[in-house]
């Protein structure tokens, strides 16, 4: 007995492929994930802590969805992008209105109840906004 309790300690345990491991395993195998786009890379915007949404941000900007993205998440690209928007802005007066208006659709969507989790937005300040477009117009 001794010998045959010896010969069952060797053995190698059965190990059981589960569906899904088998389906990747498979894929792996006939080169179905070899090559795609950022491979072997990090993923862009891991360490922003700042933004809870990063990676829906990211992926809309990857597909060009600007136009799908809801209120909130909109006007606060909008803001992130606000000088971008003002840098072919010729005079103060428009370019004022244009912070002001989007401070406003701000204010808006602070208010405007929607489904989901709150994407409060902070409203930017129209001096501070100006200031650094008139420093870029400079340049």
């Amino acid at each position: 007995m001794d010998e045959n309790r010896e010969a069952h300690r060797w053995q190698r345990p059965v190990v059981f492929e589960s569906w899904i491991d088998r389906q990747i395993r498979e894929a792996t195998e006939r080169g179905e994930f070899s090559n795609l786009p950022g491979e072997g890379k990090p993923l862009r915007g891991l360490g922003r802590p700042d933004d809870p949404n990063w990676w829906a941000m990211q992926k809309l900007e990857q597909e060009d969805l600007r136009g799908a993205m809801p209120g909130p998440l909109a006007v606060r690209r909008e803001k992130q992008d606000i000088q971008q928007t003002l840098a072919d802005v010729r005079d103060e007066a428009t370019a004022r209105a244009i912070v002001e208006d989007l401070n406003e659709r701000i204010k808006q969507s602070c208010l405007t109840p929607i489904e989901g989790r709150t994407i409060l937005t902070g409203r930017l300040d129209v001096e501070e906004t100006l200031a650094l477009w008139r420093a870029r117009r400079r340049r």
